[in-house]
This record gives C-alpha cells, structure tokens and sequence, in this order.
C-alpha cells in the first residue's frame, strides 16, 4: 500500500485537497493530512479539516511515497513560506517521490524551490508570474517524471486520479474513475 501526504496551510482550496484525498483512499493509499501548524485548519472558503499530524511531528518524509499540495490562496503561500514544507518536497522530489501540486502551488511552491526547471508543468491561469523562468503548458493536467501538476479546481478529480495511477497503477485508477464516473 502506497502513503501520501497531503499538505495543508490555512486557505487552501478545498476541493483541490478534498477530491484527491477522496480518490486516493478509495485507491488504497494511505493519506496522512499534515498541516503546518497543529489543530485544525480553515480552507479559502471556511471549510475546517481536522489534520492527522502537524509537520514539525513528520520526522521521516521518505517512509512516503507522495506529497500532495493542495492550492488556493493564501494556501499556497503559506505553504511557500514555510520551511519545513521546502525541505520535505525538496528531499522527496530529489528522492524520486511523487510531488503533485494544483492550482498555484506548482508556480509558488515549486517554482521557488526550482523543481520546474525543465518540466513539463501547469498551473492556474495568472500564477505563472510567481515562477517566471519555468514555462507552463495549457494542458488540464501534467505528469513529468515524478512531477504531477493541475491547473486547478475544476481538474482535482483528473489530477487524483493521475496521484492514483502513479502510486497504484492504471487498474486501480481507471477502477476507481470508473466507479466515482469521473472517467
């Protein structure tokens, strides 16, 4: 069974943690919810999820096999700015981990951190000025290696579906489509 954290900061966009969150346990994978600060935390639209662990409690980031970073603003700031939150996608990526962020947190997040030099990437429209020397492409979403990255809200279900095929393969993500009739 594959482990996934999900990343949360206070204004996160609810439906991008959600949707995948949802796809990936209905996939079997095991997802942690890891905010960066302890207790709960209150998505962009008031929408309050409990989380499993605070990050400063996540001692071995490579016992997982993902990390997922939902986007909204001010989420994706906050995530950003933290540096606990850098040095864990740092490490994963560099160690081959599944990185997949939505929305703004592929320009904000990963474009900071340098992990789109020379990725193929998408993000929400307009975001693409927090990383100006990565190029985005068009597409709904994009895998690239172990990079995977969505435009936004209304691709969560596509981009959970992709977290799931990378972590569990094409059975078990084209039957959990299938049943949620998302594909």
């Amino acid at each position: 069974m594959s482990k996934a954290i999900v990343l949360l900061a206070g204004g996160f966009e609810e439906i991008e943690a959600i949707v995948p969150i949802d796809l990936l346990r209905r996939g079997g994978v095991e997802v942690t919810l890891v905010g960066i600060q302890e207790g709960s935390i209150t998505g962009s639209h008031g929408v309050r999820l409990e989380t499993d662990e605070d990050l400063t409690n996540i001692h071995d980031f490579l016992e997982y096999d993902a990390v997922v970073l939902p986007g909204g603003m001010p989420g994706s700031t906050n995530l950003s700015e933290s540096w606990e939150v850098n040095e864990l996608v740092v490490r994963m990526f560099n160690d081959g981990k599944i990185i997949g962020a939505i929305c703004a947190a592929p320009a904000v997040v990963l474009g900071k951190l340098g992990i789109l030099n020379g990725k193929t990437a998408v993000c929400y429209p307009g975001a693409e000025s927090h990383a100006p020397e990565s190029v985005f492409s068009d597409i709904s979403v994009a895998r690239d290696g172990n990079l995977i990255t969505a435009q936004g809200a209304g691709y969560a279900a596509e981009f959970g579906l992709e977290l799931l095929r990378a972590l569990e393969g094409d059975a078990v993500a084209d039957k959990v489509g299938k049943a949620t009739l998302f594909r």
